[in-house]
């Protein structure tokens, strides 16, 4: 591989990453407590799909105004968006633990304004709060594991800060579940985002900073004493004279007494080269659409037919628990097959799930069932007004009434069977109550189909691609690949771009699926997919088993390789003469 290998990391990464539990728990103390980070953001994602569905129910300006319903899921992504910002800052000038201190103080006072939201306004402060937390723990978690793991098993437990996010993605799931019955549903789902920051809190006072940010300030000491807690005393002295050549470097080339500006950043090659990896798989990591899937599964379910909340959100749990699941293939597989090698072949799978996904929904929309006018007419005081006008009211079906507006309808499907023809009704509570009387469901997402079974099966199979790749490794690459000096900064700026793309689209991913239809807008997705196939070939070099330090050496040397699954020599040994 590019830059060399890290003796063992092929066979035993896996194995000697839990052997840690027993051998040196403390290194496993370090990862998870600062990974309960990524528990925040996990829980943030998949919380609020569920919330949505019953903050439509109190507030009916959200339930009448899609874009209402895209500010309230995308402003705790613009609160990341200046977190993640703020947060590359605070890790250089601060350091790691107290970023994430603060980060978790943040998190607490938006989950308790959330949950005590009287209206939509407040509501929406109360997710920029979560968002600034949300932002600086998502850069900085992998960060501080990073620095904190041994370089052999570095890519399995910084994996496993994407495994406590889509954990928290799952525990969402189960917390929405739990308070679908409960008085105050959504506050109840929204406010116990604070326990796990707050238990956060408690654990990083008690933990050390970051061995590397400290011996880069001068705190040589404290920092050693950390390292000789990580690493065992064979390669403790190693790691240390590895970490001072580092910081002697840059100061040989004067670039630690230099202000950090942009223009220096791309000026540098190992940066430059770095930041178009790093950056490049964050944005395509929101662009091939992951987040429309945990910020709307719900929604996305009922897209395919799905009428029920509790349905929903059940059927949602699944593919959270399947998220949660291919975390841990990625625990496995990250230092054995290495990122790119990961990354490749799930971005192949997404790009299948999305075209299922986009055919999948092309059927359930261009094959809805019909309006009858016998079933309307039974609920003739409550016909949807733009049926009664229209002319070709003969050829309506389902998906043409719930595009009517004047006002809102929906489809009271057949209590013979969900697939007959139906009613088309004015959408309301009273409606709907009307048409839950009589045994019958009631679409105001979607329409009954007996395709819905197959979308259920193209999201699964998407998170199950998706988890293990494009989930997780552009956290890890981005927390081994730059230098030293510009590891906050760089790791900030990525972070940035991450939090921007997911806002653009989970701010317009609802309006999409009103203006083009959801099967076109997962087309979408899947075009980009293949775009991102090529990136990672062309771009993301393979950082699997290199100690953080010679990271640096191998962007330096790097040269194109596209043929990822072929080993390739270490540098050091190119000019040896055989």
């Amino acid at each position: 591989m590019e830059g060399g290998i890290h003796p063992g990391t092929d066979t035993s990464a896996f194995r000697d990453c839990f052997s840690l539990a027993w051998k040196n728990p403390y290194v496993l103390r370090l990862a998870f407590s600062a990974g309960i980070g990524g528990l925040l953001f996990g829980y943030d994602t998949g919380v609020i799909s569920g919330a949505l569905l019953y903050i439509r129910d109190d507030f009916k300006s959200v339930d009448k105004e899609t874009v209402l319903q895209e500010i309230i899921v995308s402003m705790a992504v613009a609160g990341a968006i200046i977190g993640a910002a703020v947060g590359g800052w605070l890790n250089d000038k601060l350091g790691r633990r107290t970023t994430i201190l603060i980060a978790d103080f943040l998190f607490f006072v938006g989950a308790v304004v959330m949950a005590s939201a009287p209206n939509p306004a407040v509501l929406i402060i109360g997710r920029v709060f979560v968002g600034f937390g949300v932002g600086m723990a998502s850069m900085t978690a992998p960060l501080y594991i990073s620095e904190a793991s041994p370089a052999k098993v570095r890519g399995a437990l910084v994996s496993t800060n994407g495994f406590l996010i889509t954990g928290g993605q799952f525990l969402s799931y189960l917390i929405n579940l739990a308070f679908t019955k409960a008085p105050g549903t959504w506050r109840w789902m929204l406010g116990v985002a604070g326990i796990p920051a707050l238990v956060q809190f408690i654990l990083m006072l008690l933990l050390p900073e970051s061995p590397r940010w400290l011996y880069r300030k001068g705190r040589e000491e404290e920092a050693k004493t950390i390292l000789r807690k990580i690493y065992t005393a064979e390669e403790v002295e190693t790691e240390i004279e590895a970490l001072k050549e580092s910081i002697e470097t840059e100061i040989r080339e004067k670039g630690s007494s230099e202000k950090i500006s942009l223009v220096k950043l791309l000026q540098t090659k190992t940066v430059r080269r770095g930041l178009i990896a790093g950056v490049g798989l964050q944005v395509f990591q929101q662009f091939v659409g992951i987040n429309t899937v945990m910020y709307y599964s719900p929604t996305i379910v009922q897209l395919a037919g799905f009428a029920s909340n509790q349905t929903a959100l059940l059927l949602s749990l699944v593919t959270a628990g399947l998220n949660a699941l291919g975390s841990i293939v990625s625990i496995y597989f990250i230092d054995r097959t290495g990122r790119k090698k990961l990354l490749v072949i799930s971005l192949c799978g997404v790009i299948i799930s999305l075209g299922l996904l986009s055919a999948v929904f092309h059927e359930t929309t261009s094959h809805s069932p019909a309006v009858s006018a016998t079933e309307t007419s039974h609920f003739a005081a409550y016909t949807c007004p733009d049926y009664s006008s229209s002319r070709t009211s003969a050829v309506w079906d389902c998906t043409k009434c719930l595009k009517a507006s004047s006002p809102d309808c929906g489809f009271c499907a057949s209590s013979a069977d969900k697939l007959f023809p139906g009613a088309c009704l004015i959408s309301n509570d009273t409606v709907k109550d009307m048409c839950h009387g009589e045994d019958r469901l009631w679409y105001t997402r979607g329409c009954p189909s007996k395709y819905g079974w197959l979308a259920l099966i193209g999201l699964a199979l998407y998170i199950i691609f998706f988890s293990p790749g494009m989930g997780t490794v552009p956290w890890i690459v981005n927390s081994e690949i730059y230098p030293l000096r510009f590891r906050g900064v760089c790791g900030g700026i990525a972070a940035t771009a991450n939090w921007i793309s997911n806002l653009i689209v989970a701010q317009s991913f609802l309006s999409l699926t009103q203006a083009i239809g959801t099967s076109w807008t997962f087309l979408i997705f899947g075009v980009i997919s293949v775009v991102a196939l090529f990136f990672v070939l062309i771009f993301v070099p393979e950082t699997k088993g290199l100690p953080i330090e010679e990271v640096e050496k191998m962007l330096e040397m790097r040269a194109l390789h596209l043929k990822f699954w072929e080993k390739r020599p270490d540098p050091s040994q190119k000019n040896q003469v055989v």
